[in-house]
């Protein structure tokens, strides 16, 4: 969990810096376009890294599979 944090913090920090030069260097308009830009691919690749871990076949699903067969033979 430690370092979940600590690369959101640093993930965070780095958005910062990178937004403010960039601001600085290129102006409102196109800052604002890149900020959305990067959000969006973000999200996108976000989506698919735990869409793509919850799949048939990972083991993620198999373990979630395994468990809850489990469950039902302990509780006939």
């Amino acid at each position: 969990m430690g370092k979940a944090v600590a690369f959101l913090v640093a993930l965070i920090a780095g958005v910062i810096v990178v937004g403010w030069v960039v601001s600085s260097l290129l102006g409102g308009f196109l800052y604002y376009l890149i900020v959305g830009a990067l959000v969006v691919g973000g999200g996108a690749f976000l989506y698919s890294r735990i869409k793509r871990s919850l799949a048939p076949g990972t083991r993620t699903q198999r373990r979630i599979e395994a468990a809850s067969r489990t469950y039902r033979m302990r509780n006939r």
